[in-house]
């Protein structure tokens, strides 16, 4: 991997985000004061690019001498912190990892444009790895940022080494779903689900919904936080991209495009992409091998970092 860049001025979310956390890390709450300390040190590693216009963020860690560079993508209306734990372990492992937010996502910048669609997510992709230099790589990405992953890896499969996909599959479309989707997930994620203050029914929400194990209080803060840092218009937009018929459609051509050796993985106990259609979209495209996690849910790589972190090892050394 090339010199990094020298980082641009970090963008005003950061910016205001470290300075709630050094208040906390002062305050007379012990448990708010060590999560803060955490994610202090975490920061550390953060650096900013421009890339197309607008200011990208990215966590770089790990061996600077590393043989491996692992990108890690979030998914839908998440940002790179859904990754801390699996960062630790692949950097104990000995590889490097670059954990970036999307365009209107986390510490990255909103588009002035308000221009989120899952072509220019795979733009900013590129842009990001010429800016950093990096020649040859391998990805892993969650939910919606394998859709990116497969539309930046299709057009240079020269550059991606090996792919893991958590919870992403092919889910059926009708005209029906696709018209009535978009507006109930904007409506629990964008207007209901955002206006919260208390992190306390989002917890309720993912331990119900997402989630088969008990996730840790701070993780569960660290997925709400991601709500008030996602540009509104990022939600809704690629909100309508995932239930558009067009984009379900194009998914098993997108996974065949691909060269590069592919790892789906699915949590049994997801309700919101099932096992049974990651399963569908591996042996319908005769790519890649499929695993299936039991007993987890949505929620991998904050339910079961471990497993989530040994798996992309796996992966990744299946390749040589």
């Amino acid at each position: 991997m090339a010199p990094l860049p020298p980082s641009v001025t970090p963008t005003e979310k950061f910016i205001a985000y470290c300075d709630r956390l050094r208040r906390d890390a002062a305050s007379d709450d012990r448990d708010a004061a060590r999560r803060a300390t955490y994610e202090l040190e975490l920061a550390e590693g953060s650096r900013f690019v421009e890339v197309n216009g607008i200011v990208l963020h990215y966590h770089v860690s790990g061996p600077e001498d590393a043989k491996e560079t692992m990108v890690l993508i979030h998914g839908w209306d998440c940002w790179w912190m859904w990754w801390h734990h699996v960062v630790h372990t692949l950097n104990q492992a000995g590889v490097r990892t670059i954990a970036y937010d999307m365009r209107g996502h986390g510490w990255s910048a909103n588009d002035p444009t308000n221009h989120y669609h899952i072509n220019s997510f795979a733009h900013d992709l590129d842009g990001l790895q010429k800016a950093l230099g990096i020649e040859r790589f391998h990805l892993a990405a969650f939910s919606f940022g394998a859709l990116v992953a497969l539309d930046y890896a299709r057009h240079h499969s020269d550059r991606v080494r090996s792919m893991t996909f958590f919870n992403f599959g092919y889910l059926p479309n009708s005209e029906f779903i696709a018209s009535f989707a978009p507006g109930t997930i904007n409506f629990v994620f964008n207007i209901m689900l955002r206006k919260l203050t208390w992190w306390f029914p989002a917890y309720v929400f993912a331990r119900l919904v997402l989630a088969r194990n008990t996730v840790m209080q701070h993780d569960i803060l660290i997925g709400f936080q991601s709500l008030g840092l996602c540009a509104p218009e990022a939600i809704e937009q690629t909100t309508g991209q995932i239930t558009a018929q067009e984009t379900t459609d194009a998914v098993p051509d997108m996974v065949r495009a691909v060269t590069a050796p592919i790892l789906f993985v699915a949590g049994e106990g997801d309700g919101i992409m099932t096992a049974e259609n990651t399963r569908k979209l591996q042996e319908m495209t005769g790519k890649g091998r499929y695993v299936g996690v039991p007993d987890c849910g949505h929620l991998i790589t904050l339910e079961l970092p471990d497993t989530a972190s040994e798996l992309i090892l796996e992966q990744m050394r299946s390749v040589g």
